[in-house]
């Protein structure tokens, strides 16, 4: 085994700033990990819960119906649920104000959904910035390791009368390590973002033509209501 370079000696035998910046990068690899798994199932759970609440919805079932349905359990309403709860509740109250003008209560319904939405995609765009974050510092980070490993390798040879491979190997080896982990938290943080981005986005239209679609199913009661009186 002799004259071999073991990766976890390597470590060991780093210098502290260049094994600070592996342990920051191996940190950042976890936590982006962890937050990839996260945002993967509540996603994936946004999308089917979307999928199943919209196929409620254009069923027939009596709109007030659904709406005291959900209101038992509003407080853990989320997604398309909880613009749909938002903007009901909304119309409701408003349309029994005496005097009011139906495009206000639909101005209203909307205004109420688009708040309901925004808390959505805050909930849904959670950890991206951190993601995105990770996957542009990483390689800079794992890039001062290197150049700072590799500066002490050849501050080292200025202390020996004949250069060697055996004596700058370790310290550029260890220094490659670094900019290797910083490449291994940034690609996978990276592609995640992208793959995220996208999702939330497409959750975020679908959301949106919903609510419009609801509002205008609204509208029409209302004017169909006015015209009654």
């Amino acid at each position: 085994m002799n004259g071999e370079l073991s990766f976890l000696q390597l470590v060991l035998d780093a210098s502290p700033l260049v094994q600070l910046v592996m342990a920051s990068l191996l940190l950042a690899s976890v936590l982006s990990w962890t937050a990839i798994f996260e945002r993967s199932r509540t996603l994936r759970r946004a999308a089917r819960e979307a999928e199943e609440f919209e196929e409620r919805f254009w069923s027939g079932v009596d709109l007030g119906d659904l709406y005291r349905g959900l209101e038992r359990r509003r407080e853990d309403l989320t997604g398309m649920a909880a613009v749909f709860h938002a903007g009901f509740r909304e119309f409701a109250r408003l349309k029994e104000t005496a005097g009011m003008d139906p495009m206000a209560v639909i101005e209203g319904t909307r205004r109420a959904m688009r708040v309901a939405m925004s808390r959505e995609m805050d909930s849904l765009e959670q950890y991206l910035s951190f993601l995105a974050t990770v996957g542009s510092t990483s390689p800079y980070v794992g890039l001062f390791g290197t150049v700072w490993g590799i500066m002490n390798s050849f501050h080292a040879l200025g202390n020996v009368k004949q250069a060697t491979l055996n004596l700058v190997a370790p310290g550029i080896a260890e220094a490659l390590i670094a900019t290797a982990m910083g490449l291994f938290a940034a690609i996978p943080a990276v592609v995640a973002y992208n793959k995220f981005a996208d999702r939330v986005q497409r959750l975020e239209g679908r959301y949106e033509d919903f609510a419009e679609e609801f509002a205008n199913i609204l509208q029409r009661q209302v004017h169909l209501l006015g015209g009654e009186g």
